[in-house]
C-alpha cells in the first residue's frame, strides 16, 4: 500500500510522521507532495518519504490520495488530479468545508473520506472525527481508522454533518482550553507569581484534572461537587462563573463554530 500525502504542512506532514509508524506501511511507502521547493529540500535531508513537486509523478501510484491543503486550494488541484486518478484509490480529505460531494464531482473519484482533525495531533494526542462516502468498503474503513489513530484517535461519524459538528467541538476545542488557560495565567500573574509559576500552576491543574475526569465515570458536574464545598473558595469562584453566564458563553462559542463550519462548507461548494 502507497501513500501521498498532498501538503507538507504542519497537518499533512504530522500525518505522514504520524501513518510512517504505522504497521501497514513503511516510511518509504509514504510520498509526500509540495509546490514549496524549500519544504521538499527539506524533507530530502531528513530522507523520510519519497518527495515529489508534480502530481503526475505520484498520484497514479498512490492507493490512498491524502489531502491536506487549504482549502482555497481545492478546486485547482482536485482538477489537475482528475485525469491521473484511478477508480480503486480512494481520498482522505482534511480540507475545512470541502464536501465529499465536491471531491467526488471534482476528482471523479468515488471512494471519499473527509475528515476533521484537531491540533494535539502533532503530539499523538489528536482527536480525528471522519466520515466516509458509501463505495468505501468495511474492510478499507478498518485500514483508514488504523491510519487515522496513528496521530491519536478517531472516531467514525455516521453523517457528513457531524464533521461540521465537530469543528465546533474538537477541532476548534483546543483554541477554548488555550483561551482559559491564558485568562488562569492573567490572574495568576496578578495575584504576584511570576510568568513560569503561572504556567506550571495552570497547566499541571489542566493535566490533573483531565487525567481524574479519564480514569473515572464521573460527570464534570460530579467532580466540581467534589471540589466545591459550600461556602468554600471553589464555591466562590462556580457561582462567579456561573452568575456570569460562563457556561452558556462557552456553549454559544462551540456553536458559533460550528455554524461558521456551515457556512464554509456552502462558500467552498463548487457543485
Amino acid at each position: 500500500m502507497k501513500i501521498l500525502v498532498i501538503g507538507a504542512g504542519n497537518m499533512g506532514l504530522t500525518y505522514a510522521e504520524g501513518m510512517s509508524k504505522s504497521k501497514l506501511l513503511k516510511r518509504r511507502n509514504i510520498m509526500v507532495l509540495d509546490t514549496s521547493e524549500e519544504k521538499l529540500e527539506a524533507l530530502r535531508k531528513e530522507a523520510k518519504f519519497d518527495t515529489f513537486k508534480e502530481l503526475a509523478d505520484c498520484v497514479p501510484q498512490a492507493d490512498i490520495i491524502f489531502i491536506a491543503v487549504k482549502p482555497y486550494h481545492a478546486e485547482g488541484l482536485m482538477m489537475k488530479m482528475e485525469p491521473l486518478v484511478n477508480k480503486g484509490q480512494i481520498v482522505i480529505s482534511i480540507m475545512a468545508g470541502v464536501t465529499i460531494k465536491t471531491i467526488k464531482v471534482l476528482t471523479g473519484l468515488s471512494k471519499v473520506v473527509r475528515a476533521m482533525p484537531n491540533l494535539p495531533a502533532q503530539i499523538g494526542k489528536g482527536l480525528t472525527s471522519f466520515v466516509a462516502s458509501e463505495e468505501v468498503s468495511r474492510i478499507e474503513l478498518l485500514t483508514i481508522e488504523s491510519l487515522l489513530d496513528t496521530t491519536g484517535k478517531s472516531i467514525l461519524v455516521s453523517d457528513e454533518n457531524f464533521i461540521d459538528a465537530s469543528t465546533g467541538i474538537s477541532g476548534s476545542g483546543p483554541a477554548y482550553v488555550f483561551y482559559f488557560m491564558q485568562s488562569m495565567m492573567e490572574a495568576a500573574l496578578k495575584m504576584g507569581f511570576s510568568k513560569n509559576v503561572s504556567k506550571v500552576l495552570v497547566s499541571q491543574t489542566f493535566t490533573g484534572a483531565i487525567e481524574l475526569f479519564n480514569q473515572n465515570d464521573l460527570s464534570p458536574n460530579s467532580w466540581m461537587d467534589k471540589v466545591a464545598s459550600k461556602g468554600g473558595t471553589t464555591r466562590a469562584a462556580l457561582d462567579s462563573m456561573d452568575n456570569n453566564k460562563v457556561g452558556e458563553l462557552i456553549k454559544e462559542a462551540a456553536f458559533a463554530a460550528f455554524e461558521r463550519a456551515i457556512e464554509l462548507g456552502k462558500e467552498k461548494s463548487y457543485v
